[in-house]
């Protein structure tokens, strides 16, 4: 398996993020991929490769230009305001607002972000920018003939929508992936988004679209964060109807039940006959994961590695969350190892 990572994650390092009514010590910090790039290496998983250089095709083609040029000039914008500290958005417009009738910095940090866990700091976007081009590459090996590739992006991306940043998600890298293989000739593509939170952003890309299909298992949005998507009856809409299977899981979720969904999310891909897998790979199912509540294990990461690899498909697997941050790297190799039968 090739591993794609870089360095230029750590340009990406905020202190604090807005959560629970407080700012608090952020989650996604530098370690996690540090410690997962340690675990992967340790156990012989593959040859590290550097991320290649892409351009802004398939990045154009599932995000807003407006968009993007808010994650380009959103730090310098915030530092002519002369005030110290991170940019985090203060003010959203809700109901009969115009969300675009202000160029100031401080609306357009609520018209692009839907919540306070997306701080910048001076080199972010570099940073996202490095974090999507490591998904190209791991796509573009795949699409070459590799059987698969494990994308360690940081930041990470299933949060992130069209016009939207997120739950530490600035860019959706999985999305990118998988428009770049749309791009290069695959007819369908599909998604499998294990994070224990539902992946929003990926679901708002391609609802319309019957190109790429994608499958969540998570939280319920009833009492887990984003709270406003991901509830089974979001099946698509237009061209994607049906092509959207959210399994939501209610909290303390064991093993065997969380299998029993995984089951149903393969079988919903085999039926719809992608010639790629992109998956979006979340390590926060973890028993002990400080913001989570499912009570998965190692041993069971390394079950659904090998099942997700009875599936006979080119797979790229995309890192997103994952914060008991001991333990990460070895529930992450873990999963990887199962993958490649090596358990």
């Amino acid at each position: 398996m090739k591993i794609v990572a870089s360095e230029d994650h750590r340009l990406h390092a905020p202190a604090v993020e807005l959560g629970l009514g407080q700012l608090q010590p952020i989650f996604e910090k530098p370690e996690r991929a540090e410690i997962v790039l340690n675990s992967v290496l340790k156990h012989g998983l593959g040859q590290l490769i550097e991320p290649r250089q892409f351009d802004d095709e398939a990045m154009l083609a599932v995000h807003d230009q407006e968009y993007l040029e808010f994650l380009r000039t959103a730090y310098t914008e915030f530092t002519k305001l002369g005030v110290d500290g991170q940019p985090f958005p203060s003010v959203w417009p809700r109901g009969k607002m115009r969300d675009n009738s202000s160029d100031s910095i401080v609306a357009k940090l609520g018209r692009y972000c839907f919540d306070g866990c997306v701080p910048f700091t001076e080199s972010t976007y570099k940073a996202i920018i490095a974090s999507r081009d490591i998904a190209l590459t791991a796509a573009s090996m795949v699409q070459a003939g590799e059987r698969s590739a494990f994308a360690l992006c940081r930041p990470p991306g299933h949060h992130a929508g069209p016009g939207y940043a997120g739950g530490y998600c600035f860019l959706n890298n999985v999305a990118i992936a998988a428009q770049w293989l749309r791009n290069a000739g695959a007819n369908r593509v599909a998604i499998l988004d294990i994070d224990y939170h539902h992946g929003n952003g990926t679901q708002e890309i391609f609802y319309e679209r019957a190109d790429v299909a994608v499958t969540s298992i998570h939280g319920d949005p009833k009492f887990e964060y984003p709270f406003y998507a991901g509830h089974a009856d979001e099946v698509g809409s237009g061209e994607g109807a049906a092509y959207n299977l959210n399994l939501p899981l209610p909290a303390g979720t064991e093993y065997n039940v969380w299998n029993n969904a995984l089951a149903s999310s393969l079988t919903f891909i085999k039926d719809y006959a992608p010639d790629y897998l992109v998956v979006s790979m979340g390590m926060d199912t973890f028993i002990d994961d400080p913001i989570s509540s499912f009570r998965l294990t190692i041993d069971n990461y390394r079950s659904i590695g090998a099942t997700i690899a009875q599936q006979a498909l080119p797979t790229i697997f995309v890192f997103e969350g994952g914060y008991a941050v001991a333990e990460l790297g070895e529930n992450a190799a873990a999963l990887l190892l199962g993958f490649e039968s090596r358990v």
